[in-house]
């Protein structure tokens, strides 16, 4: 759980920077986590900057395990499960947005045909994060969001998408938004070509 950050993982499961480096190497040699190096390709960085990388667990099943079951274990084999449903449902939705994006990034993938995505994962620097950072073959830019909310997702977030790219200094050519709700009318009035809106609904075309 959390921004799935070195420092912030490390300070999590109180363990310094050496033991915390040592774990992931072992970890990544298994199958379980692999890491995600932060882009440093935009004049928003100073030379010296230096940003975190990413720690992902490579299964959701992996996270869940994790997460829920490896911290609360004694209570599960001893048939007690007040614990782990109260932690499951105070941390669900921060657990199944990370699954949310990874799904909407795969989705992409296929959406993308005419001009392939030949790269595609989240962006972060030390001020601002995109759910979905991707780069298709003719060289255009992909940003977007993924929002695992009861809302509808209304034009705040487009403008906000704006601002965070402005701020990273990209230039964005294609804005994705994904939402489990919807969105308001103004948002779809908006859709086009430089502005694409994607639901629950259209991930069936993972699975068929």
């Amino acid at each position: 759980m959390g921004d799935g950050k070195t420092h912030s993982s490390y300070k999590r499961a109180k363990i310094d920077k050496d033991v915390g480096d040592s774990a992931v190497e072992v970890l990544q040699e298994k199958g379980l986590l692999r890491v995600e190096k932060a882009k440093n390709i935009f004049t928003s960085w100073s030379e010296n900057e230096t940003v975190d990388n990413k720690l992902y667990f490579t299964s959701p099943f992996y996270r869940f395990w994790f997460a829920f079951i490896s911290p609360l274990f004694k209570g599960i084999r001893d048939g007690d499960y007040k614990e782990i449903r109260q932690r499951f449902t105070n941390y669900q939705n921060e657990f199944v947005q990370l699954t949310f994006i990874e799904l909407a990034q795969e989705f992409l993938k296929l959406q993308f045909q005419d001009d392939k995505i030949i790269e595609i994962g989240s962006y972060w620097d030390r001020n601002s994060e995109l759910d979905i950072f991707a780069t298709t073959k003719s060289g255009k830019i992909i940003a977007g969001s993924c929002k695992y909310t009861n809302s509808k997702i209304k034009k705040s977030e487009l403008n906000r998408l704006h601002d965070i790219c402005e701020n990273a200094k990209i230039k964005a050519d294609i804005f994705v938004i994904f939402s489990k709700k919807g969105f308001s009318s103004e948002l779809k009035s908006l859709k086009g070509e430089e502005l694409k809106l994607f639901t629950l609904k259209n991930f069936k075309s993972l699975v068929e």
